[in-house]
């Protein structure tokens, strides 16, 4: 089953919360399925990491965490899944959903160089700010949509083959 192998994967957040300095979040965490590991959760986490990976904002990890406890996705994976933008794609990421943004909305792609400095984000980030937000939103939605459909498609596709190959076993069973 999927849940057996993202189990092993994710740390045991029941365990985690159990501790003396996580205790805090305790009545936070109302919702089961913020914690437990079914398709549904794990769908919704998947298409919330993937969509605020997207998003070109500080704070990615706060707003996946919080949409999140407000759809109850599963926290960790949403959390997880954030880290698609890490400072080595970042940068064709944003570069790339820039583009989308500007052909989207049909202004000129203008040829920049990145200076994180004042004069450069008061002078071309006004400029890069509408097309890099609407392409980012849209990339989101559309890579988090195809990360949801998979995720349900593959669970589904698992439980079948199991429920099959009991069948199977049952009939060998019984026929020999």
């Amino acid at each position: 089953m999927p849940r057996k192998l993202i189990r092993r994967i994710l740390p045991d957040m029941a365990g985690m919360l159990k501790h003396r300095s996580m205790r805090w979040m305790v009545p936070f965490v109302r919702n089961p399925n913020l914690l437990h590991i079914n398709r549904e959760s794990v769908s919704l986490a998947v298409f919330i990491g993937i969509f605020a990976a997207f998003l070109p904002l500080p704070g990615q990890t706060f707003i996946a965490a919080a949409v999140a406890f407000w759809w109850g996705a599963n926290l960790p994976i949403s959390v997880t899944l954030i880290w698609i933008s890490n400072p080595l794609t970042m940068g064709p990421m944003f570069y790339l959903t820039y583009k989308l943004g500007a052909t989207i909305l049909g202004s000129e792609h203008i040829d920049f160089t990145v200076a994180l400095t004042w004069q450069w984000f008061s002078n071309v980030g006004g400029q890069i700010l509408l097309p890099l937000l609407v392409g980012s939103i849209l990339a989101g939605i559309f890579a988090g949509t195809v990360g949801y459909l998979a995720i349900n498609y593959l669970w589904r596709w698992k439980v079948v083959s199991n429920w099959q190959k009991r069948k199977n076993d049952r009939i060998n069973r019984l026929g020999k």
